[in-house]
C-alpha cells in the first residue's frame, strides 16, 4: 500500500509524478522509471554519462532520478516549508533505504539501493546534496567567495565524487580534482543564472564582490548593467575558469572511457563562461546559454574521442 501519514501520501505537496506509488515496484520497474526521468531532461550529468559503459549507466540513471527529484522538491515547490518537510522526508527515505532497504517504496530508492550495494556507495554524499537542497529554503544570500565554495562542497561536488566512485575511483586526491571541476560547474551556473536566481529571491553574487566593485544589489532586477559591474563579473568569470583548468587535471588520472565523460563536464562549463564572456560579461540584459550548435560540437567531440579511443561498440 502506499506509504501514508494519516491517510496522506508522506511526499504529498511534491510534483505529482514523484508521489510514493500504491505497491513497491520490482527492480525492473524502479529502474525504468529512473530511466524515463533521466531521459526526459536534457542536462549536462545525464549526457555525459551517455558515454560511460553500458553496464553502469543504470546506476548513474538511478543517481539522476535521485539528484532530479531532490533538486525539484527543492526547486519546483513554492513554500519553503512544504519544501523542507518533503526534504526531510526524502532524506528519513534515504536513511531507510540504508538501514532498511526492503521497506523502500519509491522507485528511486528501490533502483538505487542496487547502486549503493553495487558500487559501495556512502550515505554521506547523498546526504550532503540534501543539505544543499534544504539550505536553499533558509539562506537566500551569500557573504563572501568561501561561502559559495562551502555551499558548492554541498551542492555540487558529491555529484563527482558519486561519478568517480561508480567508476571504481576511491582515490581522495582525484575526489579533490573533481571537487575542482564540480565547484566551477556551480559557479557557472551562478553566473549565467543572476537574474532568474534574483526573480526567485536568491542572490549567489557574494556581498563583498558587490561592495568592492560598488555594485548595487538592485542593480540586478532593475537590469541595470554597469562598467562596475562588467568589472565584478569579469573578475568572478576569471576565477571561476581558474578552478575549472586546475580541476580538469583529472582527466590525465582516469581510464580513457571516464575521461570522455570527465571532459565532456570541463568543456560544458567552459562553453558558460566563454558564453558569459561573449556578451561582453552582460548577464543581466539575458542568460548566456550555450547554443545549440555548441551543444552539437561538443557532443560530437565526445563521440569522436569515444570512437578514437575504441569504445564505439560498447
Amino acid at each position: 500500500m502506499t506509504e501514508t501519514v494519516k491517510g496522506r501520501n508522506v511526499l504529498e505537496g511534491a510534483p505529482e509524478p514523484y508521489l510514493v506509488p500504491e505497491e513497491r515496484p520490482t527492480l525492473a520497474e524502479a529502474e525504468a522509471w529512473c530511466k524515463e526521468l533521466t531521459g526526459s531532461h536534457y542536462e549536462n550529468f545525464h549526457v555525459a554519462t551517455f558515454f560511460l559503459p553500458k553496464k553502469v549507466r543504470p546506476h548513474f540513471e538511478s543517481i539522476y532520478a535521485y539528484c532530479r527529484v531532490s533538486d525539484d522538491l527543492g526547486d519546483e515547490v513554492a513554500n519553503p516549508e512544504v519544501a523542507l518537510r518533503l526534504l526531510n522526508t526524502w532524506e528519513g527515505m534515504l536513511d531507510e533505504c540504508y538501514q532498511a532497504p526492503e521497506r523502500s517504496m519509491h522507485p528511486v530508492f528501490v533502483a538505487l539501493r542496487e547502486t549503493i550495494v553495487a558500487c559501495e556507495l556512502p550515505k554521506t554524499l547523498f546526504a550532503d546534496l540534501l543539505y544543499a537542497f534544504k539550505l536553499d529554503q533558509v539562506k537566500t544570500e551569500y557573504a563572501t567567495w568561501e561561502e559559495l565554495l562551502e555551499y558548492s562542497r554541498y551542492s555540487a561536488n558529491p555529484v563527482g565524487r558519486l561519478v568517480l566512485w561508480v567508476c571504481g575511483y576511491r582515490e581522495e586526491a582525484l575526489g579533490q580534482l573533481s571537487d575542482k571541476v564540480c565547484t566551477a560547474l556551480q559557479l557557472a551556473n551562478f553566473w549565467q543564472d543572476v537574474v532568474e536566481d534574483a526573480e526567485r529571491g536568491r542572490r549567489y553574487l557574494p556581498a563583498e564582490s558587490l561592495e568592492r566593485f560598488g555594485v548595487d544589489e538592485g542593480q540586478i532586477l532593475g537590469r541595470v548593467f554597469t562598467p562596475e559591474f562588467r568589472a565584478m563579473m569579469a573578475e568572478l568569470v576569471g576565477r571561476t575558469r581558474e578552478i575549472l583548468l586546475e580541476g580538469g587535471a583529472i582527466s590525465g588520472f582516469v581510464d580513457k572511457e571516464l575521461k570522455v565523460t570527465l571532459d565532456l563536464f570541463r568543456k560544458g562549463g567552459e562553453a558558460i563562461l566563454d558564453g558569459i564572456a561573449a556578451q561582453d560579461y552582460d548577464v543581466l540584459r539575458g542568460r548566456p546559454v550555450v547554443t545549440k550548435v555548441k551543444k552539437v560540437q561538443l557532443l560530437l567531440g565526445a563521440l569522436l574521442d569515444k570512437a578514437r579511443t575504441g569504445l564505439g561498440g560498447r
